[in-house]
């Protein structure tokens, strides 16, 4: 009789279901996160990335020369943003199609290691490339 009277009993299964439900809630809403931080790197790394592609199509006409692999590289460091715990490579510049085609190609990478609370995720690398068509002298 008092077992058939414990089964019946459903005060407390509100708390219960709570317990069971809550540790699962919050690792998605981290998972979330994650996500949006990896997403916040992309953009950041294509806005750098961008910001040296413009720089490399400035053609001084006084000198008859363009910035330099260096500047170039310092620029795409100096713009990038949403990089917080990952490994950011520097970016290289391929300038073998420089004197034939007329372009030259920035690549930059960024390794984002992912956390999900209860297990380390994968590391994302990311990376990206553009094709940057100069003048010529």
């Amino acid at each position: 009789m008092r077992v058939r009277k414990l089964f019946n009993d459903v005060r407390g299964s509100a708390a219960v279901e709570f317990a069971v439900a809550v540790p699962v809630l919050i690792v998605m809403i981290w998972g979330i996160f994650q996500v949006a931080m990896v997403l916040q790197a992309q953009a950041g790394i294509q806005q750098a990335l961008g910001e040296g592609a413009r720089l490399a199509t400035i053609f001084d006409t006084t000198t008859n020369a363009r910035p330099t692999n260096t500047q170039i590289s310092n620029k795409i460091v100096n713009a990038k943003f949403g990089m917080r715990n990952g490994t950011w490579h520097t970016p290289t510049i391929d300038t073998t199609n420089e004197a034939g085609s007329g372009y030259i190609v920035i690549n930059v990478q960024y390794d984002v290691p992912t956390n999900f609370l209860v297990f380390s995720g994968p590391t994302i690398t990311l990376s990206e490339s553009k094709r940057v068509y100069i003048q010529k002298a």
